[in-house]
């Protein structure tokens, strides 16, 4: 591109030929007071604040003036500053006067000009427009008209950026405003609701409805709900595009630039992603879990094999205890960095829960052992069958660094029940059983303790197992229980019962003394000597419905309905409430909240060269935060290991992305599909994406008072 010169204010610029010369001047650094313009979108030249005085030209609007070489420019000339603020009253004159009461205020560019010109609140003149109050609300855009200004850049960016053109100019009583074609609702046009409206518009005229999203995230993640809540920040929008585009491989790589354990993923993720999804409150939530499991079993070439790094040994070695999600995950980063890495097993299998914890109806096990093929290719030394009592003996083992990633294999029940009953399971054990095919004979009737997926997993195992009665019972009501609402949806289809609003006050049991059964009564007979008997069986649950509960300093506090009480009889008794690690002093790191291992920010555990992750540091959580904790492992320990800490690798080249989406019939109306049983089915689900991500190649507008526009003075200076 052929650079010219032209001065501006006493101040020779170079500028790009054929460049405007607003964009000129703003690019050196040198403000011009603008509203209408946008330097994505075609300069109209309608607010005339961008008014300058060129040499043998006279007055004319910067935005639409093309620079040429030699041009000589003032912009703050007596002329110049009139005309702005003749405009700039005209504005006003339909403006609300009260800033304070509007979303934008202190981020507004109107009030930014209103400051720079010394424009103060009150009008020469007051005009009031009935029409800009025609504003239908919408789910997820909220628009007070009566701030717009008719600058006119929402209409330009809805038809220019993204070729949709739901908003428009309409005409009505002599009025000119800015609406939808009959004044209807977003929702029943073509709008796509990218937010390229919102992120255009100066004023307070057009806004994101609150609390779509995260005021605690970086503005880049923020905007991209679906990415800011997934624990990995994956690049979702990128990946649901290209499997609309039928490109499955490259959205493969997309996820595994972040992601192990992808496949299994796919069946059993608790995608978060879709709960922050602004799609929601159109209607429902794109499904970005299935379009993820699509594309894998879809994913014929792999390519993100030829992208991937291996760097050369270091000569280090590591070791991994416990070869679930957190650990293999941490192994295979550390072994792509050139460290030999050793994980050691205690089970049979890798894996941790995702062999031994969750059901195989909802994840095969072939699945889990092909992707643990891919990681222990990179370098990994499996051990099985192999428990270690001591870090401190593993670390003297030649071993320069050692991760603690043991999971939360034990049950955690509520301490009243922390007896021994022949007929009672903790759920981590009874999905371990059941995985293994080991389970005991649970009866007719079995009751399940506990609200969330485990609980679910217990209950549908068993149903699946034949028994007839199954019972869910957890203190939450049916609308804030911990389960995914698909789990939920599916056991009552399987004939489960669910006991909302209940807490156990006491457990009836009996005894086999000599031939002859003895019935104990509640609490006290469960607590006493028989309670570690060995030989004592549940044969009930004593209830009380719950109005409210929380958890308070004392620890979990209920308001029960008095005179509800009743007994719940039950063949086996399996405990949902919790899980957590099975360490204890001997271990030889430092332990809080009983079991489960201190840490600190770099996820060391106060010993040298010995650091924790997963589920053995945080309790039981998904998958893919244990994923991302195994990452932030592999940083930390090969820092240790005298590297870099850098594991980002870029396994997809991003292109620049086609800004015209275009419309969809029906759009906001388009239903999810739960399940994608072929190519249309996945690309019809992924055209339902909002593309949240094309908001952020929008350039950001800058203020007046920017450290940018003092550039050319310091440095004339």
């Amino acid at each position: 591109m052929n650079k010219i010169r032209l001065n501006i204010d006493g101040y020779t610029i170079e500028a790009e030929e054929g460049q405007n010369l607003l964009q000129a001047a703003l690019d050196a650094g040198i403000y011009i007071p603008h509203l209408c313009y946008h330097p994505d979108l075609t300069p109209q030249g309608g607010c005339k604040l961008c008014t300058v005085e060129v040499e043998g030209e006279g007055t004319v609007q910067s935005c639409e003036t093309i620079v040429t070489e030699g041009m000589r420019v003032k912009t703050k000339t007596e002329k110049v500053k009139h005309r702005r603020a003749v405009a700039l009253e005209l504005m006003l004159a339909s403006h609300p006067k009260d800033c304070t009461s509007c979303d934008k205020y202190l981020n507004c560019e109107l009030q930014a000009l209103m400051q720079y010109m010394g424009v103060a609140h009150s009008r020469l003149r007051e005009i009031d427009k009935e029409n800009t109050r025609i504003a239908p609300s919408d789910q997820l855009i909220k628009r007070e008209m009566y701030r717009c200004i008719q600058c006119g850049r929402c209409v330009r960016a809805c038809q220019e950026l993204r070729g949709i053109g739901a908003l428009q100019y309409n005409k009505k009583d002599g009025e000119t405003y800015i609406g939808t074609k009959d004044d209807v609702p977003l929702s029943e046009t073509d709008c796509r609701f990218c937010g390229a409206c919102v992120e255009v518009c100066p004023t307070g005229a057009i806004q994101d409805v609150k609390g779509i999203f995260s005021k605690d995230s970086p503005r880049n993640l923020a905007l991209v709900p679906c990415k800011d809540k997934c624990p990995a920040h994956t690049d979702i929008p990128m990946y649901v595009r290209l499997a609309q585009q039928g490109r499955y491989s490259d959205a493969v790589s997309v996820f595994r630039e972040k992601l192990t354990f992808p496949h299994s993923l796919g069946f059993v993720c608790t995608h978060t992603c879709e709960s922050g999804c602004k799609r929601n409150h159109v209607n429902e939530a794109v499904s970005i879990r299935e379009l993820k499991r699509f594309s894998v079993e879809h994913d014929k070439e792999e390519s993100w094999k030829k992208r991937a790094f291996h760097n050369p040994s270091t000569g280090k070695k590591a070791a991994v205890i416990g070869g679930g999600a957190a650990g293999m995950t941490a192994a295979y980063y550390l072994a792509k960095k050139g460290h030999s890495v050793t994980v050691f097993e205690r089970q049979p299998m890798a894996g941790g829960m995702l062999s031994y914890g969750i059901p195989k109806y909802r994840l095969p096990q072939d699945i889990v052992n092909q992707e643990l093929e891919t990681l222990v290719a990179a370098g990994i030394q499996l051990v099985p069958d192999t428990k270690i009592t001591s870090a401190d003996e593993v670390l003297k083992k030649g071993f320069d660094a050692v991760l603690v990633a043991v999971g939360a294999q034990k049950g955690k029940r509520p301490p009243a029940y922390s007896g021994t009953w022949k007929n009672t399971l903790d759920a981590v054990d009874f999905c371990r059983l059941a995985n293994e095919e080991k389970l005991p004979d649970l009866g007719d009737t079995i009751t399940v303790y506990g609200g969330g997926n485990v609980a679910f997993d217990c209950a549908r195992t068993a149903k699946m197992k034949g028994v007839s009665t199954v019972r869910v019972v957890c203190l939450e009501p049916r609308d804030k229980m911990l389960a995914d609402k698909e789990e939920v949806t599916c056991a009552l289809e399987e004939g489960i019962e669910i006991l909302n609003s209940k807490s156990m006050l006491g457990l009836e049991e009996a005894v086999l003394d000599a031939g002859e059964e003895k019935t104990g009564a509640g609490m006290g007979a469960i607590t006493g000597q028989n309670a570690g008997a060995g030989q004592a069986a549940v044969t009930g649950l004593r209830l009380v419905n719950v109005l409210s509960f929380r958890f308070g300093e004392k620890g979990l506090e209920l308001e029960t309905e008095a005179g509800s009480e009743t007994v719940l009889k039950t063949d086996t008794l399996v405990f949902a409430t919790g899980q957590q690690p099975d360490l204890t002093e001997d271990f030889g790191i430092d332990l809080h909240r009983g079991s489960f291992v201190k840490i600190n920010d770099a996820l060391g555990t106060g010993k040298e060269g010995i650091f924790a992750a997963g589920d053995a540091v945080t309790g039981t959580k998904s998958v893919v935060e244990a994923i991302e904790s195994g990452r932030r492992a592999a940083m930390s320990i090969d820092r240790f290991l005298g590297g870099d800490g850098n594991i980002e690798e870029i396994l997809y080249d991003r292109e620049k992305q086609n800004p015209k989406i275009g419309t969809i019939e029906n759009f906001a109306g388009l239903k999810r599909a739960e399940q994608l049983c072929g190519k249309c089915d996945a690309t019809g689900e992924a055209l339902r994406c909002l593309q949240c991500d094309l908001r952020l190649d929008i350039q950001k507008v800058k203020y007046w008072v920017d450290a940018h526009y003092k550039q050319v003075k310091e440095a004339a200076e």
